[in-house]
């Protein structure tokens, strides 16, 4: 096979104002081999690909390709050596067949032929084992297929270079399984493929050699059956992180939310949640698992009164009184009003959970500005807040004062999930607190998440990696197309059992 090189990048350096997103990073990637990027959260991993694919352009250093040096200053640059980027969102059109965004934008010398097109789309997916019907309307798509029409819209293209972010990000470990299967036979076809993932385990698996990067710099290159995930964490960090996830036994658990019969429905009569009922126990984490869009989200706002639902009822066990309380037709300040600290991580940071134009310290003040006394802002105790939560959550930023919008995508993470903890909850609703967090950061997280746990709070954790939810949570719900799939014994189930309750329809069947 041959194992040429493919990309080499010499003394890449990459600046944004005072910021070093880059400093002298030297890289290569070779023909018929896996390369995973690994770095924590604000180490440049992003914006060196970004380079790679023609989104940024580097202030100077060498990018070379094939062994010729080559100036990338567009993504049509980048197409042109055949080198293609996959993102974690993706750019499709909905209203558009998986053919039609494959071919858009595209100059063809015969003219456009929908059928040619459709019949080549095929021979890459039968090339390389994917699963893509061409004519398929990519608003009926599942998040794999869309991802497929991604990966095979730059293969059309003749990329031979391929850069993924976070490509497992939204995928069941089946799906996963899958993507894996179609990177080894590209690698084995001869591609040089990147990608850039947080999770250690699946470097482990797929990859063949690992780079990391540090705060910007590049650290070394490893030969993954050489290497360990502690090994890996270490270079990251710059220093030793323990990797064990410590449950502990819940006690004295008793019943502190039920959700009964829940049905929820959106604006077109479509049912977002079916029928849902459940318990959530203090002193206990409950893990909620399900493919992205199977109404975790609609599940934890209809309990935090952000979303009406049409029938059902949400209680909550009063832990101070012993009362009973309905939560339903509640507004979410009379729910607080109550007593109930419903502590909600939204998945959007920024559009639900802080405003990205007001400092670290305002955005602490959302939660108590009600309790003003007078009619000035008081301002010592959530600045005091906020400098305790950049301290213990390690949050790199200037200062306090710092608008939140200047922050990385983690450490907004780490202002917002220390806000929520901070407010002591009884019941503490985490959606995806982890997402897009480096692994150091994402076991601090753990940890407080557990402590709040300790402490006797019932926790409901929605998360996407099943290896975390297996070792983390007492017990796991699994949602499918808005109903319970399943609720399993996080000290005894596996992933393919969680997987396999993903892909439920709903009625015990698997979905096609």
């Amino acid at each position: 096979m041959d194992k040429s090189v493919a990309i080499e990048l010499k003394n890449i350096t990459k600046t944004f104002g005072s910021v070093c997103a880059n400093k002298n990073v030297c890289l290569t990637a070779r023909r018929g081999e896996i390369l995973a990027i690994l770095g924590e959260n604000g180490s440049g991993k992003t914006t060196l690909m970004n380079m790679i694919s023609g989104i940024y352009f580097p202030d100077s250093g060498s990018i070379f390709v094939n062994g010729e040096e080559v100036v990338i200053r567009s993504p049509k640059d980048a197409f042109d050596l055949k080198i293609g980027m996959i993102h974690q969102h993706f750019k499709l059109v909905d209203l558009f067949t998986a053919t039609e965004n494959i071919i858009l934008g595209l100059k063809e010398e015969k003219g456009f032929n929908i059928k040619r097109s459709a019949a080549r789309i095929t021979e890459i997916t039968d090339l390389y084992g994917f699963e893509l019907e061409p004519n398929k309307k990519i608003y009926d798509m599942s998040v794999s297929e869309k991802q497929t029409v991604e990966i095979v819209k730059v293969l059309y293209r003749g990329a031979d270079i391929l850069i993924l972010d976070e490509p497992t990000a939204v995928l069941t470990p089946q799906e996963t399984e899958k993507l894996f299967n179609v990177l080894r036979r590209m690698r084995d076809d001869g591609k040089a493929i990147i990608i850039i993932t947080h999770k250690l385990n699946e470097v482990m698996e797929i990859s063949d050699r690992v780079a990391v990067l540090r705060k910007g710099e590049y650290i070394a290159t490893l030969d993954t059956d050489k290497t360990t995930e502690n090994e890996l964490t270490e270079m990251m960090v710059g220093k030793k992180v323990n990797l064990n996830i410590t449950r502990t036994e819940p006690k004295n658990s008793e019943v502190r939310l039920e959700v009964n019969n829940l049905d929820c429905m959106n604006r077109d009569g479509i049912k977002l949640l079916d029928n849902v009922s459940f318990d959530v126990k203090s002193g206990e984490i409950l893990g909620v698992a399900g493919i992205a869009g199977s109404g975790q989200r609609e599940l934890l706002e209809a309990i935090a009164g952000l979303q009406r639902f049409q029938s059902g009822d949400v209680l909550y066990h009063n832990p101070n009184t012993g009362d009973v309380e309905s939560l339903r037709d509640k507004t979410p300040i009379q729910i607080r009003e109550l007593g109930v600290r419903l502590s909600f991580v939204p998945e959007d940071r920024l559009g639900m959970g802080l405003i990205g134009n007001m400092d670290i310290v305002d955005n602490m003040m959302l939660r108590s500005y009600r309790k003003g006394k007078t009619m000035f802002l008081q301002r010592k105790e959530p600045k005091d807040l906020a400098e305790h939560i950049i301290n213990d959550l390690q949050v790199v930023t200037p200062s306090s004062a710092t608008p939140v919008r200047r922050l990385s995508g983690g450490n907004i993470q780490k202002v917002l999930v220390g806000r929520e903890i901070a407010s002591s909850p009884t019941v503490l609703m985490a959606a995806y607190p982890v997402r897009g967090l480096d692994v150091n950061s994402s076991y601090t997280i753990y940890n407080l998440l557990n402590k709040q746990k300790e402490k006797g709070v019932a926790v409901i954790f929605v998360g996407e990696d099943l290896d975390v939810l297996i070792e983390l949570c007492d017990r796991i719900l699994v949602i499918a197309n808005g109903r319970i799939a399943g609720i399993v014994d996080g000290r005894t189930a596996v992933k393919e059992e969680i997987g396999m309750l993903m892909t439920k329809n709903g009625r015990g069947e698997e979905n096609e």
